[in-house]
């Protein structure tokens, strides 16, 4: 079989040379990928999610890893989860020794604590009728939280003879109290052990926080971070782990992508505005006498847009080679690359992935000209903007058949990763650089969830093992993926800035496309007015006002398709 003449996969060796571009950040050790790994340690929600689609399912083939490593960031996930289910017992270990020590009385303060984690999630749910009930349920359990403090202050006033002589004034609440039996040695025992368990919960809540704080700040840090082989999270995993990451490292970032066909583009963001142009091939008047249109192949065209792509790695002339080496745009790391699409429910197991990858070659040149359904060729062109934060990824299909020619563009876009996740190093730093009375109410103030989350997390351990132990994944016939854990983790929106760059870069790399083949229909003889006009609808007359996406829900797919960025969930920060 022939091999098509279309770009190979863009190795990403280093270059200094201006006329040649500069290598991509290496995705294993990104901005993006260490703000996803720190939000596993923030977002329990965001943390199954991870889990779940890498690990637990591991027939899934994982989706293609656009600037980021995959099993760094399910690395950190099973070991924030495992630090979290170890606090989750510290503090239900709290709660049931203090239970013991006062003979069951501190269920009593557990029972407005239950209420006060029951409206949280009660105000977190969408509608009117949630936020009032959970306004309803904050004061009642504030009110019962102040009818205890009352009454074990009334109890401690009377151990220690605060009240008069029952002869000489009206009764108080201590002598009440004690009146109705409640007092003497066992309310002294009862009332002296549950401040102290208190005390002890709210300690574990704030060493809790403090060890997320310090992981971030040491172990993700950015120095740190830069050398994967001093990352303990990868080397405390045990050989479940192993054989899943050595998968990913085969699979995320291979150019033969194996889809859902319910989703075939997951991993690379949303769709933005994607288009299609079909026009008649039609002969230019101009020819010379007898001279007959050159026929075109889709390899042709691919092969004749690569070049005018690849020089936007160049920069303008600067006056001097040094001058031109210094400019940092990202667009001197675009990457230009060929990738075919198979579905990954055509695998008898997963691990005969490589075995298929291993014939890209064969699969390329067939797919590039054969036009079929189930696997499809794509010409690749990527940016990561912001250290991979910002990803646009077009893909770019011509395909000629009976006089037409239909160009196919479908361009990606993966926004920045979520907030609580980039502010991950400023929140650990400001809480380990705050004063001890500053961490005492910060715990203070999420103890009273404290109880019901670490249940919560429990319980999430144990269906994640059950799960593993039961449903039989890892001898299931391989699916394609049906998430991406970059994408969980996008914003809904961007800054200004990142909306500009996405612009500039979509319409940079569109304008190329466009021109890259008006000039091979040019060059083979045939007519460019109808492809130039009606790509013109789509790239040149498709401006966006970008004042009008700022600070608001951007709306990706064009006209009735509206898409949203945010799949993931992050309200457990």
């Amino acid at each position: 079989m022939t091999e098509s003449p279309i770009p190979r996969q863009h190795t990403g060796a280093p270059q200094d040379d201006p006329r040649t571009g500069r290598p991509p950040v290496d995705p294993a050790v990104s901005e993006a990928g260490r703000f996803l790994c720190a939000g596993t340690y923030l977002d329990a929600g965001y943390r199954d999610r991870v889990i779940e689609e890498l690990y637990v399912h591991e027939e899934r083939i994982v989706a293609p890893s656009y600037g980021f490593d995959a099993s760094r960031v399910l690395a950190h996930a099973l070991r924030a989860r495992r630090a979290e289910l170890g606090w989750a017992v510290g503090i239900l270990g709290a709660w049931f020794a203090g239970s013991l020590l006062t003979g069951g009385a501190l269920v009593v303060v557990l029972f407005p604590f239950l209420l006060l984690s029951l409206a949280g999630w009660l105000r977190a749910r969408s509608g009117l009728l949630p936020r009032l009930l959970a306004l309803v349920v904050r004061i009642y359990a504030w009110w019962n939280l102040a009818v205890i403090v009352i009454l074990v202050l009334g109890i401690w006033l009377a151990l220690l003879g605060a009240f008069g002589d029952e002869d000489e004034g009206p009764i108080g609440l201590g002598a009440l109290l004690f009146s109705q039996g409640i007092g003497g040695p066992a309310a002294g025992f009862v009332l002296g052990w549950i401040p102290a368990v208190f005390a002890a919960v709210v300690t574990v809540v704030g060493l809790q926080r403090g060890h997320v704080a310090r992981t971030i700040a040491t172990d993700l840090n950015r120095d740190r971070y830069a050398h994967r082989s001093a990352d303990p999270a990868e080397a405390e995993q045990g050989v479940r782990f192993a054989r899943v990451r050595q998968r990913i490292l085969h699979e995320q970032h291979a150019p033969m992508i194996m889809y859902d066909i319910n989703d075939p583009f997951v991993g690379a963001g949303e769709a933005y505005r994607p288009w299609q142009v079909s026009f008649e091939l039609r002969a230019r008047e101009d020819l010379e006498a007898g001279r007959e249109p050159e026929p075109l192949t889709n390899a042709r065209i691919v092969e004749r847009i690569v070049p005018l792509l690849e020089r936007l790695r160049v920069p303008s002339q600067h006056g001097s080679p040094q001058a031109e080496a210094a400019v940092l745009d990202r667009m001197r790391e675009l990457v230009v690359d060929s990738c075919v699409f198979l579905p990954g429910g055509g695998l008898d197991h997963r691990d005969e992935g490589p075995h298929l990858r291993a014939d890209f070659e064969a699969h390329r040149a067939a797919a590039v000209e054969e036009g079929g359904e189930r696997r499809r060729y794509f010409l690749r062109v990527r940016v990561g903007g912001w250290d991979e934060n910002l990803v646009v990824t077009v893909f770019v299909r011509v395909h000629t058949q009976g006089g037409m020619m239909m160009v196919e563009v479908a361009p990606h876009v993966l926004l920045p990763v979520h907030v609580a996740f980039h502010n991950a190093d400023a929140d650990a730093h400001r809480y380990l650089n705050n004063s001890r009375f500053g961490k005492a109410v910060w715990a203070l103030r999420h103890t009273p969830a404290s109880f019901t989350a670490a249940l919560v997390t429990l319980g999430r351990g144990i269906a994640s093992w059950w799960r593993i132990a039961t449903a039989g994944n890892g001898g299931a016939r391989p699916e394609g993926p049906r998430a991406s854990v970059r994408e969980l983790a996008a914003q809904d929106n961007g800054s200004l800035f990142h909306l500009m760059d996405l612009d500039r870069y979509l319409k940079t790399i569109q304008d190329r496309i466009v021109a890259g083949i008006t000039v091979v229909l040019d060059e083979a003889g045939w007519h460019t007015e109808a492809f130039a006009r009606r790509a013109d609808v789509y790239v040149g007359a498709g401006g966006t006002y970008i004042g009008a996406m700022h600070d608001s829900a951007v709306s990706f797919g064009g006209s009735g398709n509206h898409n949203s960025t945010h799949r993931g969930s992050h309200g457990n920060r």
